[in-house]
């Protein structure tokens, strides 16, 4: 029975666990670099580092998409970071929220922030960058 469980639900355990490094990687980024830098500063760069491993995750193993040809690998990796921008836009704004207007302790806006762009970020994976075909 566990064994049909892990089958049926691979993709989001998959998904999980490299969307947990994926977030770990985000926000070591940021703590490092957000004390020595603005922070929206600090949270393209750790974003932009962990969507390229985020990138190549899904695909190998979340996923597991096959592209043929650099057409459809263009078309593909386009389709993931224009879905990642948004993620971005909506990363900024929690951030900017938790940081300028509620005066939140950064790391922990940055950590709540990423709960929510990993959700949505699933959401954006599965139905139209890494569709079954």
């Amino acid at each position: 029975m566990m064994i049909q469980l892990f089958k049926k639900y691979r993709a989001v355990i998959a998904y999980l666990f490299f969307g947990g490094l994926t977030t770990l990687i985000n926000l070591i980024v940021f703590a490092v670099l957000q004390p020595v830098m603005y922070y929206q500063v600090a949270n393209v760069i750790a974003w932009f580092l962990s969507v390229l491993f985020a990138y190549i995750t899904n695909k190998l193993w979340v996923f597991s998409a096959k592209t043929h040809g650099l057409a459809e690998l263009t078309k593909e990796v386009s389709s993931f970071f224009f879905f990642r921008v948004l993620s971005l836009l909506l990363d900024m704004f929690i951030v900017w929220l938790g940081i300028t207007v509620l005066h939140a302790n950064p790391l922990l806006t940055k950590l709540v922030d990423n709960v929510v762009v990993v959700v949505a970020n699933y959401f954006f994976s599965k139905l139209f960058i890494f569709k079954v075909k």
